[in-house]
Protein backbone atom coordinates (compact mmCIF):
# COMPACT_ATOMS: atom_id res chain seq x y z
CA UNK A 1 0.00 0.00 0.00
CA UNK A 2 0.81 3.42 -0.78
CA UNK A 3 0.24 6.71 1.47
CA UNK A 4 -1.69 8.73 -1.34
CA UNK A 5 -3.17 5.16 -2.79
CA UNK A 6 -6.48 5.92 -3.85
CA UNK A 7 -6.28 9.66 -4.15
CA UNK A 8 -7.05 10.96 -7.65
CA UNK A 9 -5.46 13.95 -9.27
CA UNK A 10 -6.17 15.81 -12.39
CA UNK A 11 -3.40 18.07 -13.08
CA UNK A 12 -3.93 20.89 -15.58
CA UNK A 13 -0.55 22.74 -14.35
CA UNK A 14 2.09 23.24 -16.50
CA UNK A 15 5.98 24.39 -16.02
CA UNK A 16 7.19 24.04 -12.19
CA UNK A 17 5.52 24.70 -9.64
CA UNK A 18 2.41 22.67 -10.18
CA UNK A 19 3.85 19.95 -11.59
CA UNK A 20 6.49 19.72 -8.74
CA UNK A 21 3.43 19.83 -6.30
CA UNK A 22 1.93 16.88 -8.40
CA UNK A 23 5.03 14.77 -8.63
CA UNK A 24 5.14 14.85 -5.15
CA UNK A 25 1.66 13.59 -4.48
CA UNK A 26 2.41 11.09 -7.43
CA UNK A 27 5.60 10.16 -5.49
CA UNK A 28 3.33 9.57 -2.57
CA UNK A 29 1.33 7.17 -4.67
CA UNK A 30 -1.86 9.32 -6.01
CA UNK A 31 -2.77 8.79 -9.30
CA UNK A 32 -2.02 12.00 -11.12
CA UNK A 33 -3.01 12.48 -14.43
CA UNK A 34 -1.56 15.13 -16.00
CA UNK A 35 -4.21 17.25 -18.67
CA UNK A 36 -1.95 18.42 -21.95
CA UNK A 37 -3.13 20.09 -25.32
CA UNK A 38 -2.99 17.54 -28.16
CA UNK A 39 0.29 17.95 -30.08
CA UNK A 40 1.72 20.50 -27.72
CA UNK A 41 2.03 19.48 -24.18
CA UNK A 42 3.53 21.05 -21.69
CA UNK A 43 5.76 24.22 -22.52
CA UNK A 44 8.64 22.34 -20.84
CA UNK A 45 8.75 19.76 -22.99
CA UNK A 46 10.72 21.75 -25.39
CA UNK A 47 13.27 23.07 -22.90
CA UNK A 48 16.16 21.69 -24.23
CA UNK A 49 19.18 20.31 -24.72
CA UNK A 50 19.77 18.23 -23.28
CA UNK A 51 16.97 15.97 -24.02
CA UNK A 52 16.42 11.86 -23.09
CA UNK A 53 18.53 9.60 -25.57
CA UNK A 54 16.36 6.25 -26.17
CA UNK A 55 17.48 2.99 -25.98
CA UNK A 56 19.38 3.48 -29.43
CA UNK A 57 21.07 6.66 -27.96
CA UNK A 58 19.36 9.58 -30.43
CA UNK A 59 17.96 12.01 -28.72
CA UNK A 60 13.90 11.88 -27.84
CA UNK A 61 11.02 14.93 -27.78
CA UNK A 62 11.54 14.63 -23.82
CA UNK A 63 13.29 17.73 -22.13
CA UNK A 64 15.56 16.77 -18.91
CA UNK A 65 13.47 20.08 -18.03
CA UNK A 66 10.13 18.40 -18.28
CA UNK A 67 11.60 15.12 -17.06
CA UNK A 68 12.50 16.27 -13.98
CA UNK A 69 9.11 17.10 -12.65
CA UNK A 70 6.42 14.68 -13.90
CA UNK A 71 7.53 11.09 -12.60
CA UNK A 72 5.08 9.14 -11.82
CA UNK A 73 2.20 10.59 -13.71
CA UNK A 74 -0.39 9.57 -16.77
CA UNK A 75 -0.54 11.91 -19.76
CA UNK A 76 -4.04 12.62 -20.93
CA UNK A 77 -4.31 14.97 -23.96
CA UNK A 78 -7.59 16.89 -24.24
CA UNK A 79 -8.02 19.77 -25.58
CA UNK A 80 -10.30 21.26 -23.38
CA UNK A 81 -10.62 24.39 -25.11
CA UNK A 82 -13.87 21.91 -26.65
CA UNK A 83 -16.91 21.65 -25.90
CA UNK A 84 -16.55 17.88 -25.90
CA UNK A 85 -13.12 18.41 -24.09
CA UNK A 86 -14.86 20.21 -21.14
CA UNK A 87 -17.57 17.85 -21.08
CA UNK A 88 -14.69 15.15 -20.54
CA UNK A 89 -12.87 16.97 -17.85
CA UNK A 90 -16.00 17.70 -16.11
CA UNK A 91 -16.93 13.54 -15.73
CA UNK A 92 -12.94 13.66 -14.81
CA UNK A 93 -13.22 15.58 -11.65
CA UNK A 94 -16.35 13.75 -10.66
CA UNK A 95 -14.08 10.59 -9.82
CA UNK A 96 -11.44 12.84 -8.93
CA UNK A 97 -10.26 13.94 -5.25
CA UNK A 98 -7.45 17.11 -6.47
CA UNK A 99 -7.04 19.22 -9.21
CA UNK A 100 -4.50 21.52 -9.42
CA UNK A 101 -4.09 24.46 -12.05
CA UNK A 102 -1.65 27.22 -12.46
CA UNK A 103 -3.53 29.42 -15.11
CA UNK A 104 -4.33 33.34 -14.49
CA UNK A 105 -6.84 34.38 -12.78
CA UNK A 106 -9.96 33.82 -14.07
CA UNK A 107 -8.45 32.42 -17.33
CA UNK A 108 -10.72 28.83 -16.71
CA UNK A 109 -13.68 29.94 -16.14
CA UNK A 110 -14.89 30.80 -19.91
CA UNK A 111 -14.37 26.98 -20.50
CA UNK A 112 -16.36 26.29 -16.85
CA UNK A 113 -13.47 24.76 -15.39
CA UNK A 114 -13.35 27.59 -12.61
CA UNK A 115 -13.25 26.68 -8.82
CA UNK A 116 -16.96 27.03 -8.29
CA UNK A 117 -18.21 25.17 -11.47
CA UNK A 118 -16.16 22.18 -10.21
CA UNK A 119 -17.30 22.46 -7.03
CA UNK A 120 -21.06 21.98 -7.89
CA UNK A 121 -20.06 19.40 -10.02
CA UNK A 122 -18.09 17.41 -7.06
CA UNK A 123 -18.45 19.40 -3.64
CA UNK A 124 -15.14 17.35 -2.01
CA UNK A 125 -12.87 18.32 -4.48
CA UNK A 126 -9.98 19.84 -3.14
CA UNK A 127 -8.95 22.76 -5.71
CA UNK A 128 -5.54 24.28 -5.39
CA UNK A 129 -5.08 27.62 -8.25
CA UNK A 130 -1.66 28.41 -8.45
CA UNK A 131 -0.90 32.18 -9.55
CA UNK A 132 2.13 34.80 -9.56
CA UNK A 133 0.10 37.39 -7.51
CA UNK A 134 -3.09 35.63 -5.82
CA UNK A 135 -6.99 35.32 -6.74
CA UNK A 136 -7.34 38.97 -5.87
CA UNK A 137 -5.33 42.29 -4.93
CA UNK A 138 -4.07 44.80 -7.85
CA UNK A 139 -1.39 42.65 -9.63
CA UNK A 140 -3.57 39.63 -9.41
CA UNK A 141 -3.44 39.65 -13.71
CA UNK A 142 0.35 39.83 -13.67
CA UNK A 143 1.60 36.65 -15.32
CA UNK A 144 4.06 35.49 -12.87
CA UNK A 145 7.81 34.56 -13.67
CA UNK A 146 10.05 32.58 -10.95
CA UNK A 147 12.83 35.57 -11.63
CA UNK A 148 10.43 38.61 -11.46
CA UNK A 149 8.53 36.84 -7.89
CA UNK A 150 12.48 36.43 -6.50
CA UNK A 151 12.87 40.23 -6.98
CA UNK A 152 9.65 41.49 -5.83
CA UNK A 153 9.76 39.37 -3.29
CA UNK A 154 12.53 40.25 -1.50
CA UNK A 155 14.85 37.50 -2.71
CA UNK A 156 17.19 39.52 -4.57
CA UNK A 157 18.04 42.43 -2.35
CA UNK A 158 19.56 39.29 -0.20
CA UNK A 159 21.26 37.33 -2.54
CA UNK A 160 24.50 38.78 -4.52
CA UNK A 161 27.63 40.17 -3.30
CA UNK A 162 27.47 43.40 -1.27
CA UNK A 163 27.87 46.55 -3.01
CA UNK A 164 31.43 47.94 -3.27
CA UNK A 165 32.83 44.07 -3.84
CA UNK A 166 33.76 42.29 -7.09
CA UNK A 167 30.54 40.92 -9.19
CA UNK A 168 28.56 43.54 -6.86
CA UNK A 169 24.73 43.15 -8.01
CA UNK A 170 21.20 41.54 -7.13
CA UNK A 171 21.24 37.61 -8.57
CA UNK A 172 18.66 35.43 -8.72
CA UNK A 173 19.00 31.86 -6.77
CA UNK A 174 20.21 29.29 -9.51
CA UNK A 175 17.42 27.22 -9.33
CA UNK A 176 14.03 28.34 -9.73
CA UNK A 177 13.34 28.11 -5.96
CA UNK A 178 9.93 30.35 -5.67
CA UNK A 179 8.75 27.99 -8.29
CA UNK A 180 9.52 24.94 -5.90
CA UNK A 181 8.66 26.39 -3.04
CA UNK A 182 5.42 26.88 -3.74
CA UNK A 183 5.29 23.36 -5.43
CA UNK A 184 6.09 22.46 -1.85
CA UNK A 185 3.75 24.35 -0.14
CA UNK A 186 1.00 23.41 -2.44
CA UNK A 187 1.62 19.33 -1.57
CA UNK A 188 1.46 20.38 2.22
CA UNK A 189 -1.94 22.45 1.35
CA UNK A 190 -3.97 19.78 -0.72
CA UNK A 191 -2.63 17.25 2.22
CA UNK A 192 -4.52 19.35 4.65
CA UNK A 193 -7.43 19.96 2.48
CA UNK A 194 -7.82 16.30 2.35
CA UNK A 195 -7.89 15.70 6.13
CA UNK A 196 -10.37 18.44 6.25
CA UNK A 197 -12.36 16.94 3.16
CA UNK A 198 -12.43 13.23 4.88
CA UNK A 199 -13.72 14.28 7.97
CA UNK A 200 -16.74 16.91 6.87
CA UNK A 201 -17.61 16.29 2.97
CA UNK A 202 -16.33 19.84 1.88
CA UNK A 203 -14.15 20.63 -0.39
CA UNK A 204 -12.42 24.28 -1.06
CA UNK A 205 -10.23 26.14 -3.20
CA UNK A 206 -6.45 26.77 -2.25
CA UNK A 207 -5.38 30.65 -3.72
CA UNK A 208 -1.38 30.14 -3.65
CA UNK A 209 0.58 32.59 -4.75
CA UNK A 210 4.08 32.57 -5.98
CA UNK A 211 4.56 36.14 -4.25
CA UNK A 212 3.06 35.01 -1.04
CA UNK A 213 5.46 32.06 -1.02
CA UNK A 214 8.19 33.96 -1.49
CA UNK A 215 7.25 36.62 1.25
CA UNK A 216 6.79 33.94 3.55
CA UNK A 217 10.38 32.08 2.86
CA UNK A 218 11.86 35.22 3.49
CA UNK A 219 12.15 33.24 7.20
CA UNK A 220 15.01 35.10 9.09
CA UNK A 221 15.78 37.66 6.85
CA UNK A 222 11.92 39.11 6.98
CA UNK A 223 11.94 38.62 11.01
CA UNK A 224 15.47 41.09 11.18
CA UNK A 225 13.23 43.60 9.48
CA UNK A 226 10.03 42.81 11.17
CA UNK A 227 10.96 42.60 14.60
CA UNK A 228 14.07 44.34 14.65
CA UNK A 229 13.49 47.17 11.80
CA UNK A 230 16.84 45.80 9.98
CA UNK A 231 16.51 46.24 6.17
CA UNK A 232 19.03 43.39 5.28
CA UNK A 233 21.40 43.87 2.52
CA UNK A 234 23.12 41.07 0.14
CA UNK A 235 26.55 39.78 1.91
CA UNK A 236 27.31 37.13 -0.53
CA UNK A 237 27.60 33.95 1.34
CA UNK A 238 27.85 35.25 4.41
CA UNK A 239 25.13 34.81 7.38
CA UNK A 240 23.49 37.93 8.57
CA UNK A 241 23.22 37.04 11.95
CA UNK A 242 25.99 34.46 12.35
CA UNK A 243 30.32 35.08 11.99
CA UNK A 244 32.23 33.55 10.56
CA UNK A 245 29.92 32.02 8.34
CA UNK A 246 30.18 32.19 5.14
CA UNK A 247 32.71 30.57 1.53
CA UNK A 248 36.32 31.17 2.77
CA UNK A 249 38.74 30.93 0.49
CA UNK A 250 42.23 28.96 1.05
CA UNK A 251 45.33 28.42 -0.88
CA UNK A 252 43.84 26.35 -4.16
CA UNK A 253 40.02 27.38 -3.97
CA UNK A 254 37.11 27.63 -1.54
CA UNK A 255 35.09 25.98 1.09
CA UNK A 256 32.28 26.88 3.01
CA UNK A 257 32.77 27.08 6.61
CA UNK A 258 29.68 27.37 9.14
CA UNK A 259 30.79 28.41 12.99
CA UNK A 260 27.05 28.35 14.58
CA UNK A 261 28.19 28.69 17.68
CA UNK A 262 30.77 30.49 20.53
CA UNK A 263 32.26 26.73 21.47
CA UNK A 264 32.72 25.88 17.21
CA UNK A 265 34.37 29.35 17.59
CA UNK A 266 36.83 28.55 20.05
CA UNK A 267 37.89 25.10 18.07
CA UNK A 268 38.07 26.85 14.94
CA UNK A 269 40.48 28.78 16.40
CA UNK A 270 42.55 26.92 17.69
CA UNK A 271 42.17 24.69 14.27
CA UNK A 272 44.46 27.75 12.57
CA UNK A 273 46.51 28.38 15.22
CA UNK A 274 45.10 31.74 16.68
CA UNK A 275 43.66 30.44 19.83
CA UNK A 276 43.41 33.90 21.15
CA UNK A 277 40.96 35.19 18.85
CA UNK A 278 38.75 32.75 21.06
CA UNK A 279 39.16 35.17 24.19
CA UNK A 280 39.35 38.43 22.37
CA UNK A 281 36.34 40.43 23.19
CA UNK A 282 35.76 41.47 20.16
CA UNK A 283 35.50 38.18 19.17
CA UNK A 284 34.23 35.65 22.22
CA UNK A 285 30.66 36.25 21.29
CA UNK A 286 28.53 35.68 18.50
CA UNK A 287 27.41 39.00 18.85
CA UNK A 288 30.82 40.22 18.99
CA UNK A 289 31.87 39.11 16.19
CA UNK A 290 29.03 40.09 14.20
CA UNK A 291 29.57 43.42 15.38
CA UNK A 292 33.47 43.00 14.51
CA UNK A 293 32.64 41.05 11.36
CA UNK A 294 34.68 43.77 8.96
CA UNK A 295 37.89 43.25 11.15
CA UNK A 296 37.28 39.73 11.92
CA UNK A 297 36.59 38.34 8.26
CA UNK A 298 39.17 39.69 6.48
CA UNK A 299 41.86 38.73 8.92
CA UNK A 300 40.56 34.71 8.71
CA UNK A 301 40.73 35.13 4.59
CA UNK A 302 44.15 36.04 4.79
CA UNK A 303 45.29 32.93 7.41
CA UNK A 304 43.03 30.81 5.44
CA UNK A 305 44.80 31.33 2.30
CA UNK A 306 47.66 29.53 3.62
CA UNK A 307 46.83 25.96 2.85
CA UNK A 308 44.96 23.82 0.50
CA UNK A 309 40.92 23.85 1.18
CA UNK A 310 41.19 19.43 1.64
CA UNK A 311 43.86 20.20 4.33
CA UNK A 312 41.56 22.99 6.37
CA UNK A 313 38.47 20.42 5.42
CA UNK A 314 40.29 17.89 7.19
CA UNK A 315 41.31 19.57 10.20
CA UNK A 316 37.89 20.79 11.20
CA UNK A 317 36.18 17.83 10.12
CA UNK A 318 38.48 16.39 12.93
CA UNK A 319 37.91 19.28 15.16
CA UNK A 320 34.28 19.00 14.83
CA UNK A 321 33.87 22.75 13.35
CA UNK A 322 31.50 22.47 10.08
CA UNK A 323 32.71 22.98 6.85
CA UNK A 324 32.15 21.85 3.57
CA UNK A 325 34.09 21.71 -0.05
CA UNK A 326 31.92 23.84 -2.41
CA UNK A 327 31.15 21.10 -4.79
CA UNK A 328 29.78 21.26 -8.72
CA UNK A 329 27.02 19.24 -9.15
CA UNK A 330 28.75 16.54 -11.13
CA UNK A 331 31.09 16.32 -7.74
CA UNK A 332 27.47 16.31 -5.79
CA UNK A 333 26.50 12.79 -7.27
CA UNK A 334 30.35 11.88 -7.14
CA UNK A 335 29.99 12.15 -3.36
CA UNK A 336 29.67 9.09 -0.78
CA UNK A 337 26.83 10.55 1.19
CA UNK A 338 25.30 11.20 -1.58
CA UNK A 339 25.17 7.64 -3.01
CA UNK A 340 25.08 6.16 0.28
CA UNK A 341 21.61 8.21 0.37
CA UNK A 342 20.65 6.77 -2.92
CA UNK A 343 19.60 9.89 -4.15
CA UNK A 344 20.17 8.80 -7.54
CA UNK A 345 17.43 6.96 -9.04
CA UNK A 346 17.04 5.55 -12.70
CA UNK A 347 13.77 5.08 -13.71
CA UNK A 348 12.27 3.31 -16.50
CA UNK A 349 11.06 5.47 -19.61
CA UNK A 350 8.24 4.74 -22.45
CA UNK A 351 11.05 6.12 -25.32
CA UNK A 352 13.09 2.77 -24.01
CA UNK A 353 15.98 2.24 -21.73
CA UNK A 354 16.20 4.40 -18.14
CA UNK A 355 16.25 8.33 -16.89
CA UNK A 356 18.62 9.34 -14.47
CA UNK A 357 16.59 11.41 -11.81
CA UNK A 358 17.01 12.48 -8.41
CA UNK A 359 14.74 9.98 -5.27
CA UNK A 360 12.20 12.54 -3.30
CA UNK A 361 14.27 13.31 -0.35
CA UNK A 362 11.45 11.89 1.65
CA UNK A 363 12.36 8.41 3.52
CA UNK A 364 9.29 6.47 5.13
CA UNK A 365 9.97 2.87 7.77
CA UNK A 366 6.62 1.04 7.04
CA UNK A 367 5.75 2.84 3.25
CA UNK A 368 8.65 3.11 1.16
CA UNK A 369 8.39 5.14 -2.18
CA UNK A 370 8.39 3.28 -5.29
CA UNK A 371 9.77 5.14 -8.84
CA UNK A 372 8.00 2.95 -11.39
CA UNK A 373 7.62 5.44 -13.58
CA UNK A 374 9.36 8.58 -15.33
CA UNK A 375 7.32 11.19 -17.16
CA UNK A 376 5.20 10.34 -19.62
CA UNK A 377 5.02 10.67 -23.69
CA UNK A 378 2.54 13.32 -24.64
CA UNK A 379 -0.69 11.69 -24.49
CA UNK A 380 0.50 8.29 -23.41
CA UNK A 381 -2.00 7.17 -21.48
CA UNK A 382 -5.01 8.62 -22.78
CA UNK A 383 -7.16 5.32 -23.78
CA UNK A 384 -6.13 3.80 -20.91
CA UNK A 385 -7.08 6.86 -18.33
CA UNK A 386 -10.54 7.41 -20.49
CA UNK A 387 -11.15 3.89 -20.56
CA UNK A 388 -10.20 3.15 -17.03
CA UNK A 389 -11.78 6.12 -15.51
CA UNK A 390 -14.76 6.85 -17.35
CA UNK A 391 -15.48 3.59 -18.96
CA UNK A 392 -15.29 4.59 -22.70
CA UNK A 393 -14.94 2.44 -25.47
CA UNK A 394 -13.08 2.07 -28.65
CA UNK A 395 -15.75 3.59 -31.04
CA UNK A 396 -16.35 6.81 -28.57
CA UNK A 397 -12.43 7.11 -28.57
CA UNK A 398 -11.72 6.70 -32.35
CA UNK A 399 -15.05 9.79 -32.65
CA UNK A 400 -12.88 12.14 -30.54
CA UNK A 401 -9.36 11.52 -31.97
CA UNK A 402 -11.19 11.95 -35.12
CA UNK A 403 -12.74 15.32 -33.61
CA UNK A 404 -9.07 16.71 -32.36
CA UNK A 405 -10.35 16.47 -28.93
CA UNK A 406 -8.01 13.98 -27.43
CA UNK A 407 -4.84 13.07 -28.43
CA UNK A 408 -2.19 9.60 -27.78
Amino acid sequence: MTLLEGVRVLDLSRILAGPWCTQVLADFGADVIKVERPGVGDDTRGWGPPYLKDGQGNDTAESAYYLCANRGKRSLAIDFTTPEGQALVHALVGRCHVLVENYKVGGLAKYGLDAASLLAINPKLVYCSITGYGQDGPYAQRAGYDAAIQAIGGLMSVTGEPDGAPGAGPQKVGVAATDLMTGMYAATAILAALRHAERTGRGQQIDLALLDTQVAWLANQASNYLVGGLVPDRQGTAHPNIVPYQVMPAADGYFMLAVGNDAQFARFCEVIGEAQLAVDPRYATNRARVAHRAELVPHLQQRLRTRPAAEWLAALEAAVVPANPVNRIDQVFDDPQVQARGLRIDVPHAAGGTVAMVRNPLKFSATPLQYTQAAPLLGQHTTQVLGEVLAMGEAQLQRLRGQGVIGG
